[in-house]
């Protein structure tokens, strides 16, 4: 598919819906879970990464589990890139509806997206699981150790969906209805394979599917054209 038809397919729609993943950020400097060089292969150790960063783990083992966690899922100092930057214009424009992401980098809302609906919650958000208090990012991340509350001294965790945990409700309905009125829907950077979240778009009832994403998915025999470039030089051409 040539850019220009994507530009023309945008250009017409009336209610796009970004659908995304890692690979979105990966051109910032996030690597991506189960790409080439992803935080999948590269992760040493006898435990595997979906084992650290789910619920249990973080119950049972919590300074193991901060330990990988600051080293392999904070990135403060990235920045949007051009595929960030793209989706908020349209936004700007009115052609855009929402953002669905996968992603918890808050790298969307950086670029000045505002309808995002986060799927598996923010790494920009942590509170206190005894007494409910907020603390913002730099205190996880500048903790030694273990982060304590501020206010009561319980254990601080990401407001993020780890593994075993069930995703926000009203925000998966939500994510259903905006692809469910779309017009156009575009999924980037995301394999499709982890669910409920990849089932997201067997809501979509439009015209126009695109899948941008380096490898294939489960989803590509329904998908109207196939892009197999980086997304951030994509959507960064129109």
């Amino acid at each position: 598919m040539k850019n220009k038809e994507l530009a023309d397919i945008v250009k017409k729609a009336k209610k796009i819906v970004f659908f995304g993943g890692a690979g979105v950020s990966k051109g910032s400097g996030i690597p991506d879970f189960r790409g080439t060089g992803g935080l999948y292969q590269s992760a040493g150790g006898s435990v595997a990464p979906e084992e650290i960063l789910s619920g249990r783990y973080l119950q049972e083992h919590p300074e193991e589990f901060y330990d990988y966690y600051r080293k392999n899922m904070l990135y403060p100092d990235a920045k949007p890139n051009a595929a960030h930057l793209t989706l908020a214009k349209w936004e700007r424009e009115g052609k855009l509806t929402s953002v669905i992401t996968q992603n918890i980098d808050g790298l969307h809302q950086a670029a000045g997206s505002k309808n995002v609906i986060e799927l598996h919650g923010s790494v920009l958000r942590n509170y206190c699981v005894s007494c409910g208090e907020v603390h913002p990012l730099s205190y996880v991340a500048e903790a030694d150790g273990v982060p304590r509350c501020r206010v009561c001294g319980g254990i601080v965790r990401p407001d993020v969906v780890l593994y075993g945990e069930g995703l926000d409700v009203p925000s998966f309905m939500q994510a259903e209805n905006d692809i469910a009125e779309a017009d156009v829907l575009i999924v980037g950077g995301t394999s499709l394979t982890v669910y409920p979240a990849a089932g997201l778009v067997q809501s979509f009832r439009g015209k126009h599917l695109i899948i941008i994403n380096r490898t294939r998915t489960p989803y590509d025999p329904w998908a109207e054209y196939i892009i197999r470039e980086p997304i951030e030089e994509v959507l960064g051409e129109l």
